[in-house]
């Protein structure tokens, strides 16, 4: 099974990146493929996403990336009490490609704060609803306090945190449908 695992966070060794990579290592059953580029990927405009336009390099292949997964493990970190903008971005550009519709969805939020960044993944959940994912409620959830849960260097420090990035992962295969 292919996962595509989507960092939210504009910069490449975040937290909620480092966050993504732990989530894949112990999943030998599965191939990841990462996407941290939220920042390559141009403003959204609807100008450039007509029924006749061709969408710019990054949008492309964002879209390719996601056509190839057979399920997404998005991580987001908390800005402002919301989503980071270049993530609401990308998914703009997401919508119009109906590429999410009923792709089985993990949706984890990770923040240095005691609610660990939900009221980011309660946005970012509506904005899934509009696209049609299908969320995994299991591969779902709020990553409070995350410095204590995983070192600088990605290494898991969390014993139950460990086992909770592994039965997402676990979730998120059972919900993709057999061929």
């Amino acid at each position: 099974m292919t996962i595509l695992a989507f960092s939210g966070s504009p910069r490449p060794d975040s937290a909620v990146s480092r966050l993504l990579r732990a989530a894949a290592a112990p999943a030998a059953d599965s191939r990841f493929i990462f996407f941290e580029g939220v920042l390559d990927l141009p403003l959204f405009s609807p100008d450039l996403d007509g029924a006749d336009a061709l969408p710019p390099p990054a949008v492309a292949a964002l879209r390719g990336l996601l056509h190839q997964a057979q399920a997404v493990l998005i991580a987001t970190p908390e800005y402002a009490y919301g989503m980071p903008g270049s993530l609401k971005n990308a998914l703009d550009w997401l919508v119009s490609a109906g590429s999410f519709y009923g792709k089985p969805t993990g949706v984890i939020s990770a923040s240095p704060s005691e609610v660990g960044g939900e009221r980011a993944r309660a946005g970012l959940l509506l904005t899934l609803e509009a696209l049609g994912a299908a969320v995994v409620p299991a591969a779902s959830f709020a990553v409070p306090l995350v410095r204590t849960k995983l070192a600088a260097t990605g290494e898991v420090l969390d014993a139950a945190f460990a086992a909770q990035l592994t039965e997402a992962v676990a979730a998120l295969a059972a919900a993709v449908p057999a061929v």
